[in-house]
């Protein structure tokens, strides 16, 4: 058997760290890339000047225009050989930091999130979109990013809704990688990429992954109704620190090396839905978390547990509370055909599923949720 992890070759996490970026940036050389929306550049400008004198290097702005698409990573593709960039530094959400790994493809990258609302920070993957905004493909990359920068005060100075769509997304890790260990599917740390390179046998989670993905979830149990009121003040707390090592790093390296099943499966079939599309991906996964639950017929005192937890820091429990306030049965089996598609995730669950019983699935979860959320209402 084959086992495969990934991780990235560093990780720094504290308060004012990004003041440290420019050491980063010399390790590589003089000048830097900045892919980076003008709003979160501007949130930081400060200390990115300061970085920038106190090491002596250089931001090359590339005005990143919002999404990432072929024709933009092209773009800064350009901007960074006119320039001789020795490096690429991503700053700020999901897409500028996937532009950035596909300009980087995998070497001289270090990333900065400036929120904690997904595990893409760690990852060697990213997703490709249209100029318009839809969806396109996924590229791989051979490695990781070689830095990632964490600073913890700045992400305590965006808006909670992030970091809590954050633990929503780190909420499925634990699960999803259970259900990888017990089906033993392949993990993302071996393929897709391998096989495009010749690889004739998948590689799966190792050991490390699910200890990873277990403390990722009792992380999130412990501190996360604490660290999300800090984010409320807006002040950096032990227990912030410690949501935010859970929501980028925990959640990115079991992800990634130990799977992913049921819960972002039925994530995507949610994206069909219109009135779902104002809500963000850790939202929606963790209705999904719940959907898989009701699936794989989890005991009623798990279930429970997660939903508690979601009520406490204000995730979904049910279909209304990511826009959806009804229903129909063709859109139910519109979603679960989505979320069962042959290359989904959902077939690492440890038994076969149908279309029929996702969309059971989908449904009973919503009841639950839903009656589940009315009991608790003084």
């Amino acid at each position: 058997m084959r086992k495969a992890f990934i991780s990235p070759s560093k990780y720094v996490q504290g308060e004012n760290e990004l003041l440290n970026l420019g050491y980063f940036v010399g390790s590589f050389g003089k000048s830097a890339l900045l892919i980076a929306h003008p709003d979160d550049a501007a949130r930081v400008k400060d200390k990115l000047d300061a970085t920038s004198e106190k090491f002596g290097v250089k931001f090359v702005e590339s005005g990143f225009m919002g999404e990432c698409s072929r024709q933009e990573v092209a773009r800064l593709e350009q901007i960074a050989a006119d320039h001789g960039c020795d490096c690429i530094v991503g700053l700020g959400g999901g897409k500028a930091i996937d532009a950035a790994k596909c300009v980087a493809k995998g070497e001289k990258l270090i990333i900065c999130p400036t929120i904690a609302a997904t595990d893409a920070p760690t990852s060697h993957s990213a997703v490709l979109y249209t100029p318009e905004g839809a969806f396109d493909d996924y590229a791989y990359f051979k490695q990781s990013p070689s830095v990632v920068l964490v600073d913890t005060t700045v992400i305590a100075n965006a808006p909670t809704r992030f970091l809590v769509s954050g633990m929503g997304d780190a909420l499925s890790t634990y699960f999803e990688a259970r259900a990888t260990s017990r089906s033993y599917s392949r993990v993302n740390a071996g393929l897709p990429s391998g096989v495009r390179e010749g690889l004739t046998a998948p590689a799966f989670g190792t050991n490390a992954a699910l200890a990873l993905a277990t403390l990722c979830y009792e992380m999130l149990l412990r501190d996360g109704v604490n660290a999300k009121a800090a984010c409320d003040a807006n002040v950096v707390t032990q227990a912030l620190e410690n949501i935010v090592e859970t929501n980028i790093l925990l959640s990115g390296l079991g992800f990634e090396s130990g799977g992913l099943a049921g819960a972002h499966a039925i994530h995507d079939g949610l994206t069909i839905l219109e009135g779902a599309h104002h809500y963000f991906h850790g939202e929606k996964v963790a209705f999904g978390t719940i959907a898989q639950l009701v699936l794989e017929n989890a005991p009623t005192e798990e279930l429970n547990t997660v939903m508690d937890f979601c009520l406490a820091v204000g995730l979904p429990v049910c279909l209304a509370d990511i826009g959806v306030e009804s229903i129909t049965r063709e859109e139910l089996l519109q979603v679960a055909e989505k979320a069962c598609i042959p290359e989904e995730s959902i077939h690492a669950m440890p038994f076969p599923v149908t279309v029929e019983e996702v969309a059971a699935a989908v449904q009973a979860a919503d009841r639950i949720g839903s009656a589940y959320k009315a009991s608790k209402r003084p």
